[in-house]
């Protein structure tokens, strides 16, 4: 949890308080912080926009295994979006809206890309 007047200055939010969770990327060398702010309030709620929506903010994960990925996740409510697709020989794609709304990406490297 982080709050108080002091994060507010960096996002230009004032006081906030916001729940972060930092994972460090496999090879040690990235981090991914995801966040969510319980104060202020929302000002926009973009859980059902579309993919392409302007502004929708998503991020992409590369996963093993699309299927086994996709089961583990639909026990904790992920719904698929769409369908999964095989883009060439390249990749298996997809989106899952999670139970907040939030969507995510997965790519499932195939062939030479693996």
């Amino acid at each position: 949890m982080v709050e108080g007047e002091w994060a507010g200055r960096v996002t230009g939010l004032g006081n906030q308080r916001v729940e972060i969770a930092m994972m460090v990327t496999p090879d040690g060398h990235s981090r991914l912080e995801l966040s969510r702010f319980l104060t202020p309030s929302v000002v926009a709620d973009h859980r059902n926009a579309p993919v392409n929506a302007l502004g929708y903010l998503r991020a992409m994960f590369t996963v093993s295994d699309i299927d086994e990925t996709l089961t583990r996740l639909r026990k904790h409510g992920a719904q698929l979006v769409g369908e999964v697709v095989q883009y060439e020989d390249s990749y298996r794609l997809c989106y899952v809206r999670g139970p907040e709304g939030l969507l995510i990406g997965l790519a499932e490297p195939l062939g030479s890309n693996r």
